[in-house]
Parts: structure tokens; C-alpha cells; sequence
């Protein structure tokens, strides 16, 4: 074997180890054990190779049972080496050693364990097994390779088999010269390298000089035998070299090597980390040919590996087609169904287990839980824990976190608090994912003192703890808090990572604070970091959120200014900001980017495309993308619901929701408010009745203040103004703004404005600090925004719009207009309410885009509040005499005006 280039030349000049005295060449093994041992004892001069020495003493095993002190010990290993009638070494000397460790000579042990190897030319037991006794009673590992030295520097020689446990234990404490010196010494003594030299040779340089050189190590092997095979596939698994894994065992397999079965099991699972289906597909092949079918550790694996590449089809025919299925079998097969969401298949097999008499484990249990967890289904978790209780089992670590983020995402907070009982009583709060998880529960219930005594009760507190805290400071605005937090991460020695930092930039944002955020972002490189798409998403999200649209896309120019490319979050950010403003022709621009991109198979894309398309007067585009969504979740489903409800679409708003049920999807409280709005929008009295008391009735779901006004707005609308009244009395909800607010609006639209509650109600809204809302409207003309303002500053052009608008009304009156001077309250004559009509903002806004827009494209307008009558009748006249469609948006719902008609039916 060629010598590496980076051994020390000095080594390989001198093969013999380094030493403190000069070896003695008459002394042997023996003699040293026995001078180490008893010190009274002349040592024998015998060859090292030669036989033990002969006495007349004899040893029995009843000698051993009488040792009480470690000089009795010394004593009997005494005897033991002098006796002509040798004892069982293997029974006998597993009890010196034993004893020596029980008494703490940990150097007279590993003396033993060297003796016995040199003696019958085997170590007693496999080298993993000898390191844990010997570390079980508190050695130190380092021990045995003093001994070795000192042996060594004796002039002792050692066989091959010692030799490899002393280059595997080099390799366990990364000992990196005293291997490369052992390797010197075999070089130039021209030491004939067995298996068992060559396999720890791999192995130490695998662990400490890097595989390269392992993989030098094995090339330069006269004779690869399989074992020699084995072992470099595994070191280069070790060391997370998968593609040279793979490519050495295809190697193997072509030279005729024969792999391991654990070598064959490590592999396949290789093919999991690298989602490597087809040379999984290509092992199984292998495994056929080699008559491996049956051997349970491998089939188990081949139905993890098909399993997480996806592949149930092919995981289930391993599994039916095995002879004998052992309790990892089932688990295999079960994790495999509930991590990719088929439920009801994975509980089929959970009861086929259990007919079967094979007894689920708490690992069983845990692949139930967490498949039901990760795929949404949190009551079915909270079943599931029931039964576990039922039978008696013990949850650990994974059970809980599994629980929790039920608990989590059902808000049921009062269970988590026992859950948290459970885990004190059960001593599992030292588990830091435990500790993390009921941090993250209390954070995400905004429970903060909760959190922040769970967080400092924590041994071991990792980055998630910290970032966990800082985040729930963050998204509730309590910054002081979060930054003295950041303040002590950094003095305890954990350093901030992106995760901490972009917490804060989230936060900063939603709470409106645009500069600060910025400076996070800063700040971020201040500490060597750099931020990423993940830091300038949450900024773009939280100024959406926060409906800062214009930060939003400012802040997104200054990412791409900056090189970093989008990803699909921040896609979803910038379309919820288009959604916010309704701006259809910057909505369409995100749409390309995301298919340039190849975001549109995300479906939270596509839910930021349903919402948006719907918010700026494009239903039908909206309609096609929530078709085209392969895997629709619950959001997806209630934007689409919600996009017919405020198009006044009833009917498709209830057979949607048919639908969802149909195929399983559960709804919440977001279903029942966009079911209940398309009822308000169109009118649906009955139905919005049916869905109101089902909602507790049937889905567990209390109403919400949100619930009760558009039930209030549906009764008023509908002319039902005294149902809505008693309605509001029997609530056991205190009404609030917008529920005061509907039934106002009803009284207007009913003229019963002269009701002896409006009054009342007016006094109410004042005492709650109800305030009349600014109103304006706005109209997007070649990419420029057009801003009309009821109070603001006039528009630029208000003179040619008002005289415009003069000229369309005298068109609009010779069709059949009158105006509803209705509308105007204040307490002025007919005429001057006749001009105040004129300055109404959505007329504003359609009049100015009649004169710019002279293609057919529909005027579309957007504004805050809910269109009066008088503007409902004005724009479907508007949309007569000019045969021009016009969308407007109002604080409510979409209407669509096409030849004197609008889509809302007159029912708004």
C-alpha cells in the first residue's frame, strides 16, 4: 500500500511509537500484566507467541465469586495468569474485567482486555459492546489507548485484531495521529493487512481524515473483499456521501460483491434523504436477485422508501406480499399511509394490526397522531389520544407535540393547560421539543405570561424556544419586550439567526412600523448576516397585512434591487396587496411572474390569485384558477366561496359549499361568514337561516360578533327591520359598531329613517366612538391611480369632469333618471341637493373614465363605503346611454352594470 501524503514523515522513519523508556526485549505481555498486577510476582520471560506460563496452582470459577476488594482481584488475575490448568477466558476474564471496573482500576481492565485479545487471538465481545461496559462504570476511553501505548513502548506486539480495536477506538475519539502512527508502524514492518485491519483502517479514516481518504484506503486494497465492501459503503454513508454510496454499491454488485443486509437497510434509506426512487426501484430488483425478499429489515425499508417517495402503490404490494410482518412492518406501512394524508387508510391498517394480534406500540400510535396532525385533521388527533388512554398507553415526547399542535390550531387553549399538567406529572418538560411545543401553544394563544414561565423554566433552551417568545412579543406589538429578550439571547451565548431577526421585521411591519422594520433588515447585516427572501417577505406580508400596499411594493423593488429572487410567499404577499387595492393590471403582472417563476402549482398562489381576481371584478379568471388547484385547501375553498358571495351569487355560493362538504373538507367559522354574506348579498332570508343555526347545530361552531351583523344586514335589507331589532335584543353577543351600522343602513334603504329607534341607534353608535368614515373612490387609468375624495383635495381635472358630468345626467334624464334626493340628510333645499348628488365620488370616478378610456375595456371603480341608491341608479343609467360596462367595488360587494342592468339585482 502506497503511504498517504499526509503521514509524518518523521513516523515513518521510526515504526515504533513514542515512549517514555526503552523497551525491555525478554519482557512479554504477561509480565507487565503481572507486574502491573501484583507486584510481589517474579514475571515470567516467555515469547510473546508462546503459551502461558506453567505453575501448579489452579484456578476455579468459585474463586472469582469470592473477590471483595480490588486486591483480591489483583490476586486471583495473579493465580489466573500462573495456572497450568487454564481457565474458560471468555466466562473469566468478562469477570476480571468487570471487576476491575466495579473498583475503578480502569488501567488493569484494559490490560485484561488486550491480554484476552493477545491470548486466544479474538476480542470477547464486539468493540461497540466493550466501549459501553467500560464507559457504563465511568472510564475514560482514552485508558485504553495509555495501556496500548505503554504495551507498545514495551516492545509488545499485537495481532491484527487488537490493532483494529485500536484504530476503531482512535477513530471514536478522533485521535487522528496515534491511527496514522499505527498505520506507519504496519507499512514498515510489512505487515500482512487482514480484514479486520483493513475494515478499521476505512473506518478511522472515514471518521478522522475525511472520506477521501477512506475511499484512498479502500482503492489501494490489494483485495476487496465484502466485508471491505461494506464498510467503505458505510463510512461514505456516514459522512452523508450518498451519490458515492450509491455508486459503490453499484460497484459492488458488478464485481460480484455480496451485500449486508444492514449495508442493503442503509441504503434504501439513502434513497429516502435523496427522494432517489428509481435507484431504490433498481435496489429492490438487487434484492430480488439475490433471494432477499424475506428478510423482514429489508422489506421494511423498501416500504419506508416507496412509501416517502410517495409511492403507496408500491409500499403496499412489499407489504402484502410478505410472509412474516414484525411489529416495524405495520409501522412502516402505517407512517408510510397517515404521512401522506390517506387517513382512512392508515386507521383500515391500524385495525387489520390489531384483528391481526400483533399489538400496537406507542410508535403506532404516534404515526396516527402525527399524520392526522400534519393533514389537518385536530379533532380526529384529540380521538385518537382518547384511545390511547383507553388502552393504557403512556405518551412521550412525540405523542405531546403532536397533541399541542391540535391544540394549537383548534384553540383550545384550557386543553392545553392539562396537556401541560400531563407533561410535569409525567416528568416530560425536560424534553425540549415538549418545552417548545407548550411554549409555542401559550405564544400562539396569547397567553405571553404563560409563555414566558414555561420559557424560563426550561433546562435547555434552544433557538426555537427564544424565537418562539421573541415571536409572540413581536406579533403583539410588545417590542421593548422582544428586544430586552434579543438583549439576553446574545448574553447567554445564542446567537440570533435569521429566524430571530426576521420575527422582529414581521412585527415591526404589522404593527404599521415600516422604518423600524427597515432597520431590522439593517441591523441584520450588522451581525454578519444576510437577509434573505424569507426577511424581505415578512416585511412585503406585514405592510400588506398592516394595508401599507405602497410600502408593500416599494419594499418588494428594493429586494429584487438587491438580487434576491421571490418565492412563492412572497408572490402570495404582493397579490394580497393587489387583493387590498383591487389593481386588476399589477394582479395580472404578479400572475405572469408567477408562471414565469413556476409558483402557479402552489396553492397558496392560487388562493392569493382567487382573492385577488375576485377583489378587482374578474370572477370568472378567479373560478378558473381555483379549478386548476390540484389540492385544495380549506382557505382555497372559502376565498372562492367568498368571491361569489360578494358578487351576490347566493345559489353558486351554496353549492360551492355542498361541494366542499362532498369531498371532506370541513368548514370553520370564515365558511359560515362568506356563506352567510352571499345569503345577505342576494337576498336569501330562509337559507341564511338554515346556515346560521347550523353552524352550532352541526359544526360545533359558535357565531361570532361577525356572524350576528350579517344576519342583522340580512333581515334589515330584506325589509324584515323589527325581526332585526329583536334579533339584536336576544343576542348574546354585546352589539358592536358594525352591527348598529347594518341595521342603520336598513333603515335608510327602507326610508324608515323617521323610526323611532334610528335615533337611538345614531346615540349608541356615538357612544361607541363610531365616526363617519372618510369617503372616497378611486379609478386606474395607463397604469395611473385617480383619487376622488368626498372632503380631500379636488382632483386636477374636477372642472371638465363636473361639466362632463352636467352633460350625462341631462342623457340620463331623457332616459327615465330622476335623482333620489333621498340620499342627501342634510337639512337643505331640493336643488342644493341636487349638486351634492354631483359630487358623490363613485360618479366622479365613472364620469372621469368615460372621457379618458375610449376602448371597450369595463371602467372599473373602487370605493370604501356602500354605494347610496341615487349612485346605484346613476351608474346603470350611466352604462345605458353610453353602452360602456362599469364595475364598481363598493365597502360591500361588486356591481356589475351592463345596458341599464346590475348584477346585484337592485338587492344591496
Amino acid at each position: 500500500m502506497a503511504p498517504f501524503h499526509h503521514l509524518n514523515p518523521h513516523i515513518l522513519q521510526n515504526p515504533t511509537l513514542t515512549h517514555n523508556h526503552k523497551p525491555h526485549k525478554s519482557q512479554t505481555f504477561t509480565s507487565l500484566a503481572l507486574a502491573h498486577s501484583v507486584t510481589d510476582t517474579t514475571s515470567p520471560e516467555t515469547p510473546i507467541l508462546a503459551s502461558l506460563p506453567s505453575s501448579s496452582g489452579k484456578v476455579s470459577s468459585s474463586m472469582i465469586s469470592e473477590i471483595t476488594s480490588l486486591n483480591s482481584v489483583k490476586a486471583v488475575h495473579a493465580q489466573i495468569i500462573k495456572s497450568s490448568n487454564k481457565p474458560s477466558w471468555d466466562t473469566i476474564g468478562k469477570s476480571l474485567i468487570t471487576y476491575y471496573l466495579e473498583f475503578s482500576d480502569f488501567k488493569s481492565a484494559a490490560m485484561v482486555i488486550f491480554f484476552l485479545g493477545f491470548s486466544r487471538n479474538h476480542l470477547i465481545w464486539d468493540w461497540n459492546s466493550l466501549l459501553q461496559e467500560f464507559t457504563s462504570f465511568g472510564g475514560d476511553i482514552h485508558d485504553i489507548l495509555v495501556v496500548f501505548r505503554d504495551f507498545h513502548g514495551e516492545g509488545v506486539m499485537f495481532d491484527s485484531k487488537v490493532l483494529a480495536l485500536v484504530l476503531r477506538i482512535c477513530a471514536r475519539l478522533m485521535d487522528l495521529w496515534l491511527g496514522v502512527e499505527i498505520h506507519a508502524c504496519l507499512i514498515k514492518r510489512g505487515f500482512a493487512l487482514d480484514l479486520y485491519l483493513n475494515s478499521a483502517l476505512i473506518n478511522f479514516y472515514g471518521s478522522c481524515w475525511g472520506i477521501e481518504s477512506a475511499n484512498q484506503v479502500f482503492y489501494e486494497m490489494p483485495d476487496t473483499e465484502d466485508s471491505l465492501w461494506n464498510e467503505v459503503i458505510m463510512a461514505n454513508l456516514r459522512n452523508e456521501r450518498w451519490m458515492e454510496a450509491l455508486e459503490l454499491f453499484r460497484d459492488m454488485n458488478m464485481s460480484g460483491g455480496k451485500a449486508y443486509g444492514g449495508t442493503i437497510v442503509k441504503v434504501l434509506q439513502t434513497c429516502v434523504k435523496m427522494g432517489a426512487l428509481n435507484e431504490g426501484k433498481q435496489i429492490h430488483g438487487f434484492v430480488f436477485r439475490r433471494g432477499l425478499e424475506f428478510n423482514l429489515s429489508i422489506c421494511n425499508s423498501l416500504i419506508s422508501m416507496y412509501s416517502k417517495n410517495d409511492r403507496l402503490e408500491l409500499a403496499r404490494i412489499v407489504f402484502e406480499s410478505m410472509i412474516d410482518r414484525n411489529l416495524s412492518s405495520w409501522n412502516s406501512i402505517i407512517s408510510g399511509y397517515a404521512g401522506l394524508g390517506c387517513l382512512n387508510d392508515a386507521r383500515n391498517l391500524f385495525h387489520e394490526m390489531e384483528v391481526s394480534g400483533v399489538r400496537p406500540d406507542i410508535v403506532t400510535w404516534n404515526c396516527l397522531l402525527s399524520g392526522h396532525s400534519l393533514h389537518g385533521s385536530y379533532k380526529e388527533v384529540l380521538y385518537i389520544l382518547q384511545r390511547m388512554q383507553g388502552v393504557g398507553l403512556r405518551l412521550n415526547s412525540g405523542s405531546i407535540t403532536s397533541v399541542i399542535k391540535a391544540v394549537i390550531k383548534l384553540g383550545f387553549i384550557n386543553m392545553g393547560k392539562e396537556i401541560h399538567g400531563y407533561v410535569i406529572r409525567n416528568v416530560l418538560d425536560n424534553d425540549v421539543y415538549v418545552g417548545t411545543s407548550l411554549l409555542d401553544m401559550y405564544v400562539k394563544n396569547n397567553c405571553l405570561t404563560n409563555a414566558r414561565v414555561v420559557f424560563n423554566n426550561m433546562k435547555n433552551r434552544n433557538i426555537f424556544a427564544w424565537n418562539s417568545l421573541i415571536s409572540g412579543y413581536s406579533y403583539k406589538g410588545l417590542f421593548e419586550d422582544a428586544e430586552k429578550l434579543l438583549s439576553q439571547m446574545k448574553k447567554e451565548g445564542i446567537k440570533p439567526d435569521l429566524v430571530t431577526w426576521n420575527c422582529l421585521v414581521s412585527g415591526y411591519s404589522m404593527w404599521g412600523c415600516s422604518k423600524e422594520a427597515l432597520a431590522v433588515i439593517h441591523r441584520i447585516r450588522s451581525f454578519g448576516l444576510t437577509p434573505n427572501v424569507v426577511s424581505w417577505t415578512a416585511l412585503i406580508s406585514g405592510c400588506s397585512q398592516n394595508e401599507s400596499y405602497r410600502d408593500s411594493f416599494e419594499f418588494f423593488i428594493q429586494m429584487l434591487e438587491e438580487g434576491i429572487k421571490p418565492n412563492s410567499a412572497t408572490i402570495s404577499s404582493l397579490l394580497r396587496t393587489c387583493a387590498g387595492l383591487s389593481l386588476l393590471q399589477k394582479g395580472e403582472e404578479i400572475h405572469c411572474l408567477s408562471i414565469k417563476d413556476g409558483f402557479t402549482e402552489d396553492v397558496y398562489v392560487g388562493t392569493a390569485l382567487i382573492d385577488m381576481y375576485s377583489k378587482s371584478g374578474k370572477l370568472k379568471n378567479a373560478h378558473k384558477v381555483f379549478k386548476k388547484i390540484q389540492n385544495k385547501t380549506l382557505a382555497s375553498w372559502n376565498c372562492m366561496i367568498m368571491g361569489f358571495a360578494i358578487y351576490g351569487f347566493g345559489r353558486e355560493v351554496i353549492s360551492l359549499f355542498d361541494e366542499m362538504c362532498g369531498v371532506g373538507v370541513q368548514p370553520d367559522s370564515i365558511t359560515f361568514t362568506a356563506i352567510l354574506s352571499g345569503c345577505k348579498n342576494a337576498g336569501l332570508v330562509d337559507e341564511g337561516w338554515k346556515y346560521f343555526d347550523g353552524m352550532s347545530m352541526y359544526y360545533n361552531i359558535i357565531p361570532t360578533i361577525e356572524h350576528y351583523s350579517c344576519m342583522v344586514d340580512l333581515l334589515g335589507r330584506a325589509g324584515y327591520l323589527d325581526e332585526a331589532r329583536d334579533f339584536i335584543r336576544n343576542m348574546p353577543l354585546k352589539p358592536d359598531a358594525t352591527i348598529w351600522g347594518a341595521l342603520l343602513g336598513s333603515c335608510k334603504i327602507h326610508n324608515n329613517i323617521e323610526w323611532e329607534d334610528v335615533e337611538h341607534v345614531k346615540d349608541l353608535m356615538g357612544v361607541l366612538g363610531v365616526k363617519n368614515l372618510r369617503v372616497w373612490s378611486w379609478i386606474q387609468i395607463d397604469c395611473k391611480i385617480h383619487f376622488f375624495s368626498a372632503e380631500g383635495k379636488p382632483h386636477p381635472d374636477a372642472g371638465e369632469i363636473y361639466f362632463e358630468l352636467y352633460n350625462l345626467v341631462s342623457e340620463m334624464k331623457k332616459e327615465g333618471y330622476v335623482p333620489d334626493i333621498s340620499c342627501v340628510y342634510q337639512n337643505i333645499d331640493e336643488v342644493e341637493k341636487d349638486k351634492v348628488l354631483l359630487r358623490h365620488t363613485e360618479k366622479l370616478a365613472i364620469t372621469y373614465g368615460l372621457m379618458k378610456m375610449k376602448s371597450s375595456t369595463p371602467i372599473r371603480v373602487i370605493k370604501n363605503t356602500r354605494m347610496c341608491t341615487d349612485c346605484h341608479t346613476a351608474a346603470k343609467y350611466m352604462s345605458l346611454v353610453r353602452n360602456h360596462e362599469i364595475i364598481i367595488k363598493d365597502g360591500i360587494r361588486f356591481h356589475h352594470f351592463r345596458v341599464g342592468k346590475c348584477s346585484c339585482n337592485d338587492c344591496w
